[in-house]
């Protein structure tokens, strides 16, 4: 079966890549690599690589010919960099992803997989947080992975399409590169590898839910795989760490000692997140594996070969 990966050479998109290389599918990745990496890709073969920018109307619509189902994970990440450029995040988020689904629809896709984020919530009024949490993002990145979410149903209702939201919360894991608007674990681990002092902001108190990459992949795939399914679904670990707790786990993993900093809290940054995976588990049969200590250790791993450079 064919299928298309938008931002398939991208963090998690290559994760993706890799599972479903694995499962004899025949991959087509569409990525711009403006964030991703060929070297990700490396342990695919047969797999074809289109280099280009889901604004792109005519060069999406090639890559998505005879496609059964489409992954779009190509988007504009985060919530500092859309604050600080939130014209650029709508323009990819939004408008990007309104390419992806006409090129699905003209191209007669039958499924999309859409990996949204756990900021469509905003901060939480309850823990754990399930699917029928209000939706009050604190950022332009959270309301423009929304508008994808809302666009992607609508198509779904409209159009003989099935829809699949996943709403990541913190994942992190195997190709995940330091990037100072990312993840605050390839941050921590880089800082930390390379005997660098961390900055906390805030207390270090506030907690996340953090799920491994390959958990994540696998949701994916099994939410593809699963024959009429549409919807929104929670990705997460369904537990919570403190950010201190985190610094004490990586700490102890990489054996060296931490020199801590402590600065203002940031906006659009919420103070506590933790999922509630239980739709997932019933209607994707979704089981995340790795905890977080085992996955920090693997993660670090990876880091010290020289592969997350």
């Amino acid at each position: 079966m064919k299928v298309l990966v938008t931002g398939g050479a991208g963090f998690i998109g290559s994760n993706i890549v890799k599972l479903l290389h694995q499962r004899s599918y025949e991959v087509i990745v569409f990525d711009n690599l403006s964030s991703g990496y060929k070297e990700n890709l490396d342990e695919c073969s047969n797999i074809k690589l289109v280099v280009g920018d889901i604004r792109d109307n005519e060069k999406l619509n090639f890559a998505t010919k005879d496609c059964r189902i489409v992954f779009h994970l190509a988007a504009n990440v985060g919530n500092v960099r859309s604050l600080q450029n939130p014209i650029e995040d709508s323009e990819i988020n939004i408008l990007g992803t309104l390419n992806v689904l006409e090129s699905a629809r003209l191209n007669g896709v039958k499924k999309i997989v859409y990996s949204s984020s756990a900021a469509i919530f905003g901060e939480p009024q309850y823990q754990p947080i399930d699917e029928k949490h209000p939706e009050e993002p604190d950022s332009p990145y959270g309301v423009s992975k929304l508008s994808g979410e809302k666009h992607c149903l609508c198509y779904s209702r409209i159009y003989n399409i099935n829809v699949v939201c996943l709403r990541y919360f913190n994942v992190y894991g195997i190709n995940q590169r330091y990037d100072t608007y990312g993840n605050v674990i390839p941050i921590f681990a880089t800082l930390l590898l390379q005997n660098r002092p961390i900055t906390i902001y805030g207390d270090g108190e506030q907690t996340r839910d953090f799920v491994n990459v390959k958990d994540v992949a696998t949701a994916n795939i099994m939410a593809a795989e699963k024959e009429g399914l549409s919807g929104k679904f929670n990705i997460g670990s369904g537990v919570s760490i403190t950010i201190k707790s985190l610094v004490l786990m990586m700490r102890d993993i990489i054996n060296k000692d931490v020199n801590v900093n402590y600065a203002p809290h940031r906006k659009g940054e919420i103070r506590h997140s933790c999922s509630d995976i239980s739709l997932a588990k019933k209607y994707i049969n979704y089981n995340p594996l790795t905890g977080t200590y085992n996955g920090l250790v693997e993660y670090i791993e990876w880091l010290k070969g020289g592969l997350g450079k």
